[in-house]
């Protein structure tokens, strides 16, 4: 079974919230914590992971919290997995260091990889934050 992590998860519901609050400038863990029903350790941890992988921006400062870097019509889901989890493979031969041994089915899960980017490129947060 293909399956993204919790914190992964738990990403994509911290960003679906900033998204569709647009009108709050910036969002403090706190708060979005207690928006998402989330422990503020995790909460904390994902938005730590998110801005180093450049999809939101901190601002430090009494008046400081996290933002997107960009429009959420501009990030996209493979964006937001891949800086959760790393690159996307559906198997070892569909890795960035490529398959460890010749097989016969090694170029069909190329093919089934690629299909997935594509509908990971294609979806961006905005579309996943409509609901």
């Amino acid at each position: 079974m293909l399956k993204i992590t919790k914190i992964t998860d738990y990403g994509f519901v911290l960003l679906a919230h900033i998204a569709t609050h647009h009108d709050v400038e910036v969002h403090t863990a706190k708060d979005l914590a207690q928006s998402t029903a989330l422990a503020l350790p995790t909460v904390s941890k994902v938005l730590k992971i998110l801005t180093k992988g450049g999809v939101l921006v901190s601002q430090q400062g009494s008046r400081g919290g996290y933002a997107l870097s960009r429009a959420a019509t501009e990030i996209t889901a493979r964006e937001i997995i891949e800086v959760m989890e790393g690159p996307v493979a559906i198997t070892d031969c569909c890795s960035e260091e490529g398959c460890p041994r010749e097989c016969k089915v090694s170029a069909s899960w190329q093919r089934v990889n690629n299909a997935v980017f594509d509908e990971l490129d294609g979806l961006t947060l905005a579309e996943m934050a409509k609901g």
